[in-house]
């Protein structure tokens, strides 16, 4: 069986949020403004709210998994670089907090939850998993709508990255 943890996918996402963000602060506020389509589902409208929607998912699972109110996220700025990401900062905190403090007993015990027009019976385990790859999942998204308005990142992969260790050696390219 494969030994890993949630802390090699939050370590990941640590390393892909840091990622984004120095590379939207170096383009500056006005990349959140950039429209990511008409074919949503009515709630997304700029890269400024997949962002913030990608930090509030997080936060949400962890209230709902702590019998907290949900907060409404929708007062966190979607425009600028450095309130969205202290957003994602506190929630990262706080889901770390929960995944350290969980009653291991409690893990694989399902829980009736609402979540938007759906009743859902699932367990703590699956529920944290689902918040790490909906991240990895909308970091994707992100990368395509920036390539696709002539703003090409870099490379985002888990391979690429520093966590559970490796190295990258790039080759020089002949002239």
């Amino acid at each position: 069986m494969l030994n890993f943890s949630f802390n090699d996918l939050l370590s990941y996402t640590d390393w892909e949020r840091e990622k984004w963000r120095a590379w939207l602060l170096e383009r500056g506020d006005q990349v959140l403004r950039i429209k990511i389509g008409e074919h949503g589902d009515g709630r997304l409208q700029t890269l400024g709210d997949l962002v913030r929607h990608i930090f509030s998912a997080e936060k949400r699972y962890v209230e709902r998994l702590s019998g907290r109110p949900l907060t409404d996220t929708s007062t966190v700025s979607a425009e600028k670089i450095d309130e969205v990401f202290c957003f994602g900062a506190e929630s990262r905190g706080q889901l770390r907090e929960f995944i350290a403090n969980f009653p291991a007993t409690q893990w694989d015990v399902p829980q009736e939850f609402k979540i938007v027009n759906s009743s859902i019976s699932v367990t703590p385990r699956k529920i944290i998993m689902h918040v790490v790859l909906h991240e990895v999942r909308h970091w994707a998204q992100v990368a395509t709508f920036l390539r696709l308005n002539g703003l090409p990142g870099d490379f985002h992969d888990f391979l690429f990255s520093p966590v559970m260790g490796g190295e990258i050696k790039r080759e020089q390219t002949k002239a």
